[in-house]
């Protein structure tokens, strides 16, 4: 795995061909137990690295377009679920922790659920104020911009832009780690404020 802006955050990715993008995997490491965001499938490599950062306690899934190897990773270290709460009554397998607006599932991680995406609740994650995760609505496909679902993706379009201008008015955001695209690790707070800037 790499290591990202802040000493205890790492990703891995797999390249997405019919997209042209990187999948990302994130990794935020504690000494009261790591946590994964959309976790990508693991090679030996990224599994050894794991287990010398402490394994994992908690695995978050933003959405359920997401859980990409949530499940078998859990499975393979015991780590614990969260997952959006307006998916409860759909979700495809067990959860420990339903996350809602306002949650902290640990201290320093903050819950915001999104509307207009397209699943319901789609969750962002705000770690200790200043590094944005995103699952689906906000994400980079080219590098240092941020763009949203386009409108076929988005059931309701003035709810997301309406989620993406909460987003953008956290005042300390720096970094946006997105799911889909290029992590963007500085000025991250600009580039949301841009996206949520209405068109001329």
């Amino acid at each position: 795995m790499k290591r990202c802006h802040r000493p205890d955050l790492y990703s891995w990715a797999l390249y997405d061909e019919a997209r042209d993008v990187d999948f990302n995997g994130y990794l935020w490491v504690r000494p009261e137990g790591n946590i994964a965001f959309d976790p990508m499938p693991m090679t030996p490599h990224h599994r050894a690295h794991l287990d010398r950062l402490g394994g994992l306690a908690w695995i978050v899934v933003t959405n359920s377009d997401h859980t990409r190897a949530a499940w078998e990773l859990a499975n393979q270290t015991g780590a614990k679920i969260a997952a959006p709460r307006g998916e409860s009554t759909s979700w495809p397998w067990p959860v420990h922790r339903w996350l809602d607006e306002g949650d902290c599932l640990v201290p320093g991680l903050r819950t915001f659920a999104l509307e207009g995406s397209k699943t319901p609740g789609e969750l962002a994650l705000l770690l200790e104020e200043r590094t944005l995760i995103t699952g689906d609505l906000v994400r980079a496909h080219v590098a240092g911009a941020l763009m949203m679902l386009p409108p076929d993706k988005t059931p309701n379009r003035a709810a997301a832009f309406a989620s993406v201008a909460r987003l953008a008015a956290l005042p300390d955001v720096e970094a946006v780690l997105v799911g889909d695209g290029w992590p963007v690790f500085s000025g991250g707070g600009a580039l949301l404020r841009a996206l949520a800037a209405p068109a001329p």
